[in-house]
C-alpha cells in the first residue's frame, strides 16, 4: 500500500530506509502489528524498515483489509459487474488479492509482486495503487483480454478427486491463480484444481 512520509528519516542501521518528508513509500500490508514500531517497506526498489510513526497510509475506499474469500463474495454477490475490492491475501500474508463482481459470480485475482512491480497478468505497475487505477478502466477478466494457459510438464495422477488428472503436454485454461499452491483450471472439458509447480504458464 502507498503511504506518505510525515517526517524525514535518516537510518542508523543497514536494514533501515532513508526517506524525506512527502516521499511516497510502499508499505507491506499487515493486519496485525507486532508492536515493534517498524514497518516493512520499499523505496525505489530497495526493501527495509521504516518507523511506523513517520508514515501515514493513503486512504483508499477500495481496500477492505483482511477478509476471507467468502466474505468478499458475500459483499460482492449480485453487485453490478465491475464492482471490486482489494483485500489482504488469505493464503499469502502480506500480499493482496482483487475480488471482482460479475453479477452472478465473483472472481478472485492474486496480485503478484516481484522486484517492486505489481501485476495480475502480463502488465506490471510500480505500485498497487497504479494497478488498481489501470483496471478501473480496463477489463481484469483474462477471458476478455488474454487467456492465461498452462502446459503440463509431466503426467500427474492426483489423490484428490477435485484435482485435475494431467498428461504431459496437456493444455489447461487457468481460471483462478490466486492461490500460492493450488490453482483452478479447465482441461479436456473438466474443471478442477492443480499445482502450478507441474505446469508452464504462457498467454494465448
Amino acid at each position: 500500500m502507498e503511504s506518505v512520509a510525515l517526517f524525514s528519516f535518516s537510518p542508523s542501521e543497514d536494514d533501515e530506509l532513508c526517506f524525506h518528508k512527502g516521499d511516497i513509500i510502499k508499505v507491506q500490508y499487515s493486519e496485525s502489528c507486532d508492536d515493534s514500531g517498524w514497518l516493512t517497506a520499499e523505496i525505489q526498489g530497495k526493501r527495509g524498515y521504516v518507523p511506523e510513526n513517520h508514515v501515514s497510509l493513503l486512504p483508499q475506499r477500495w481496500f477492505v483489509g483482511q477478509i476471507t474469500r467468502l466474505e468478499a463474495e458475500q459483499r460482492l454477490w449480485w453487485q453490478v459487474t465491475g464492482v471490486f475490492l482489494v483485500r489482504g491475501s488469505e493464503s499469502a500474508p502480506g500480499e493482496f488479492s482483487v475480488s471482482v463482481s460479475y453479477g452472478d459470480r465473483v472472481e478472485h485475482f492474486r496480485v503478484l509482486e516481484k522486484g517492486g512491480q505489481y501485476c495480475i497478468w502480463d502488465k506490471s505497475f510500480r505500485s498497487l495503487n497504479r494497478l488498481v487505477d489501470f483496471y478501473r478502466s480496463h477489463s481484469i477478466d483474462v477471458e476478455e483480454v488474454k487467456r492465461l494457459v498452462a502446459r503440463a510438464l509431466c503426467d500427474y495422477n492426483p489423490p484428490q478427486t477435485t484435482h485435475l488428472h494431467l498428461l504431459r503436454g496437456d493444455v489447461i485454461d487457468v481460471l483462478d491463480c490466486s492461490g500460492p499452491q493450488t490453482w483452478r483450471g479447465r482441461c479436456r472439458g473438466r474443471v478442477g484444481f492443480f499445482s502450478p509447480e507441474f505446469v508452464q504458464i504462457y498467454y494465448h
